[in-house]
């Protein structure tokens, strides 16, 4: 029996851990949940997988789970906040640690998880676009196993030499290909993009996925995260890390090699697989998805990704380029614009523009700690803020509240 915790089990990668574990009862049990504040649905779980620890990033969420685990009569104890969260990551009965907490907050228990050195299944990209040397030092160091979620970078890794990637061409690969989907706006005109609304951006084609994530598939900014955490899992230089538009989401993504071939992992778009896949690593279990069918998708298509109607992928190269801080500030500033949006804060186009202003305000510098990232975080989120409180107030715009 391998222990799991799972970090951001109220999410759509963490229910789909738990839809996956419980297709094998004998082989996995949930040590731990967690959440930010969905006390409802932490309960349910709770009832339903019977964890040793429940934990919530909110401290008053976790009091009033507290209160409604003892009139459920629930033996499940409730902890709180970031130590709650890296002392379920770390502990010493926990095999496998699902990552999958949107965003920043996700860093520092993912990195305990590392120091500790659990097999860390990881969907949260922003951890390596934030600190990507630093959190790869630390896997290294704890002799962790670190497994990819992100259904390319898991295609990535399901055809890649399994080898040490102290340089691609060692591996004979050319170059690592990752599809995107184009997202719901993919055929629209710049001036169809300035009257887009949260309710369409969220209407993905393909994937069901968080309202963050979803919104960043539809400015292909998730692709530029993509490209980031591509270069350190893989220690992939950036011009070797191309994205094409893959309308149907079958080929998930492809590995070029020198000889002329290209491996692709292909299946449904459904997340179980990568989670089942990483779950067992080097093994394989079922997973629940419906096996791909060819003749059903008939056609597959590829194009190339369009930078100036979508210019979120051209801005992620841009800071990879920069290095340093420049993708924590990209990821933070991207966190503040997408909550804005869908708050009817900002306008659809207003996004992109915003990220780049972040870029050119902040200077980036050298990565030196855990501690200056969590502070240029910090300050590119209050930036946002601040150019988000600028903006002129329209009929698509609500005030910013004060």
């Amino acid at each position: 029996m391998q222990y799991v915790t799972i970090l951001g089990s109220t999410g759509t990668i963490g229910q789909q851990t738990l839809d996956v574990i419980s297709q094998h009862p004998g082989r996995y049990g949930v040590f731990a949940l967690t959440a930010h504040h969905n006390v409802n649905a932490m309960l349910q779980q709770c009832a339903q997988y019977q964890p040793r620890y429940a934990v919530m990033q909110d401290e008053d969420a976790a009091q009033l789970l507290r209160a409604r685990m003892q009139a459920e009569q629930l033996n499940v104890e409730v902890l709180a906040g970031v130590d709650g969260l890296t002392e379920v990551a770390a502990h010493p009965e926990v095999a496998v640690v699902m990552a999958a907490i949107v965003g920043a907050a996700g860093l520092l228990p993912a990195l305990a998880a590392a120091k500790a050195g659990k097999k860390i299944l990881l969907a949260n990209k922003e951890t390596l676009v934030m600190a990507g040397q630093l959190f790869m030092d630390a896997v290294k160091q704890g002799q962790a196993t670190l497994l990819p979620i992100d259904s390319e970078h898991n295609a990535i890794f399901q055809v890649m030499p399994k080898h040490a990637y102290n340089d691609l061409s060692d591996v004979g690969v050319n170059q690592i290909i990752l599809t995107a989907s184009g997202g719901p706006f993919r055929g629209y005109t710049h001036a169809q993009l300035q009257d887009v609304t949260p309710a369409l951006a969220l209407k993905h084609p393909n994937w069901v996925m968080g309202a963050k994530i979803t919104i960043d598939s539809s400015t292909l900014m998730n692709k530029g995260l993509e490209v980031i955490e591509a270069h350190w899992l893989f220690n992939a230089r950036p011009e070797q890390i191309e994205v094409v538009v893959h309308p149907q989401s079958v080929i998930h993504s492809m590995v070029s090699y020198v000889d002329g071939s290209i491996l692709a992992q292909l299946g449904n778009p459904d997340m179980r697989t990568p989670i089942a896949y990483g779950l067992a690593y080097p093994e394989r279990i079922t997973s629940g998805v419906k096996p791909l069918s060819l003749l059903d998708i008939a056609k597959l298509e590829f194009e190339a990704p369009d930078t100036v109607r979508f210019p979120c992928l051209r801005l992620a190269y841009d800071a990879l380029a920069a290095g340093g801080t420049a993708p924590a500030i990209l990821n933070a500033a991207n966190e503040v614009a997408v909550a804005a949006f869908l708050n009817d804060q900002i306008r659809y186009l207003d996004i992109p523009r915003l990220l780049e202003e972040a870029l050119q305000h902040i200077v980036a510098a050298p990565v030196q700690s855990i501690e200056q990232l969590l502070t240029v975080d910090a300050q590119a989120r209050a930036l946002l803020t601040q150019l988000i409180s600028n903006l002129p107030t329209t009929p698509l715009r609500k005030a910013v509240s004060a």
